[in-house]
């Protein structure tokens, strides 16, 4: 890995604690930044992984409070431009830049090559398959994931070898930084796994987020490579354009990684993948036909970057996962109780599909909280009532940013509670304030599996229905 001796700089990160932020401030604190943060409130993993790397975190925005022995401020996209803060620093005219560009000065200006993980779904475990192959085949690659693989729980790795893994997300970077953040990451290699209408508070529709991902594929340079998800059409339209060599990965006889998903179980899934005269047996520990096809991405991409297919395929099979992807946080009385980070319909529907194949024959219950600006408008209604019409009970939390929305473009629970009581499955929408571990515990019985489903932190609803579980037992 090249080094271009650049000077180490004293950084603070405003927010501290989101999956992007975080992971990044211990990558640039690796590499010798004197690294500080602040944010309004911390949970994990991102809170533990900070305490663990010994960077100081600061809670509560106070403008007064900014050090003054800074050389940039790293500003997120979590904090507008109306923090407190933030207004400090305007008006302070400190420098500044978003977390993606902060990606490209300080990580990408080291000499690295970026294989960039794009896609409305599927970019952490994608990322982390791909990070975990590069690892086991030799490439020693750096990394910087919007998760915790549980064989890293850092979310990055500072590698000796050519390539920087990445998640890149399609959302802004910063509120004076609009576009997607994986534009300022110049791909080498361009993964594009599915490809939907999401983020209407940015986008104002399919042809918007496609203009988008057609942007990251045309940065790609002749000598890369763009590897398409062909299950998805949207995918398949990105793609489309791109002046680099395009690797379509699905079960189409034209695709290049051609995919046959077989049937899955509690033990994982497996598929068979034919790859130029070449044929694997792909296994891997997660279930679920879309976890497949994450996986089938990170093959090709991975063979893209030099790594040998056979090899590739090999190194799945001991893939350990991800944090927050189906990830059981205990069990009480009977009740396992898991938690995913699913939030827009599709995700909630091949997570709930999963779930089927790990748990067969127990009763799901899926609670969701509709925690983005997104989920929680009425433009999903319908694939909503779809996606969480396949559990057999679901409670519906209060929309989390509720208040920031007209009345009539919020999420219309009652008649979600209606249209899925009308498909004979009972559904639980607790009012704002109550407590929605509080509310589903008593509904519950031995053998279910609840499947918490939220982008945040659920007020920290997992463990709560634990503790409540205990208590109905006459545990605690």
């Amino acid at each position: 890995m090249q080094d271009f001796d650049r000077p180490l700089d004293a950084l603070y990160f405003l927010p501290i604690g989101g999956t992007a932020m975080a992971p990044l401030a211990g990558l640039l604190a690796e590499l010798g930044h004197h690294v500080r943060g602040v944010d309004a409130t911390l949970y994990p993993p991102m809170s533990t992984l900070l305490a663990e790397l010994g960077i100081p975190v600061r809670l509560g925005y106070d403008p007064e409070r900014i050090p003054a022995d800074l050389d940039r401020v790293v500003i997120g996209n979590a904090v507008p431009r109306g923090n407190p803060e933030v207004a400090a620093v305007l008006e302070r005219g400190l420098p500044h830049l978003s977390q993606a560009e902060a990606v490209a000065h300080y990580v990408l200006g080291r000499g690295l090559e970026s294989l960039v993980v794009a896609g409305t779904h599927g970019k952490t475990t994608t990322s982390a398959m791909l990070a975990w192959t590069l690892e086991h085949t030799g490439a020693d690659p750096s990394s910087l994931i919007g998760g915790l693989p549980r064989w890293n729980p850092r979310g990055f790795r500072l590698g000796g070898g050519r390539w920087l893994v990445i998640e890149g997300d399609e959302y802004n970077a910063a509120f004076f930084d609009r576009g997607p953040k994986f534009l300022h990451y110049r791909p080498h290699i361009f993964v594009i796994g599915p490809v939907e209408f999401d983020h209407a508070d940015l986008y104002p529709d399919l042809e918007a987020v496609l203009t988008a991902f057609r942007a990251g594929a045309a940065q790609v340079p002749r000598d890369g490579t763009v590897v398409v998800n062909a299950w998805s059409e949207g995918a398949l339209a990105a793609g489309r354009g791109a002046t680099a060599p395009v690797l379509t990965v699905g079960e189409g006889s034209g695709c290049d990684l051609r995919v046959t998903i077989g049937a899955g179980g509690p033990g994982g899934g497996a598929a068979a993948l034919a790859w130029r005269g070449q044929r694997q047996r792909l296994a891997i520990p997660q279930s679920g036909a879309h976890n497949l096809q994450n996986a089938a991405l990170a093959v090709a991409a991975a063979v893209a970057a030099g790594a040998d297919f056979a090899a590739a395929v090999g190194a799945l099979a001991s893939f350990p996962g991800v944090a927050r992807r189906m990830e059981v946080v205990g069990e009480r009385t009977g009740v396992t109780v898991v938690d995913d980070f699913a939030h827009h319909p599709t995700a909630l529907a091949v997570t709930i599909a999963a779930a089927r194949e790990r748990w067969p024959g127990r009763r799901l219950v899926v609670a969701f909280e509709p925690r983005s600006l997104t989920a929680a408008r009425r433009d999903f209604q319908g694939a909503y009532l779809a996606a969480l019409g396949a559990a057999d009970l679901v409670l519906v939390a209060a929309p989390f940013h509720a208040d920031r929305l007209a009345p009539d473009a919020v999420l219309d629970r009652r008649s979600l509670a209606a249209a899925l009581a009308a498909r004979g499955v009972p559904a639980l929408m607790p009012e704002p304030g109550v407590d929605a571990a509080e509310a589903l515990v008593g509904a519950l019985a031995s053998g279910d599996v609840v499947l918490g489903c939220s982008s945040g932190d659920f007020r920290g609803f997992h463990q709560r229905l634990l503790a409540s579980l205990g208590k109905e037992a006459g545990n605690d």
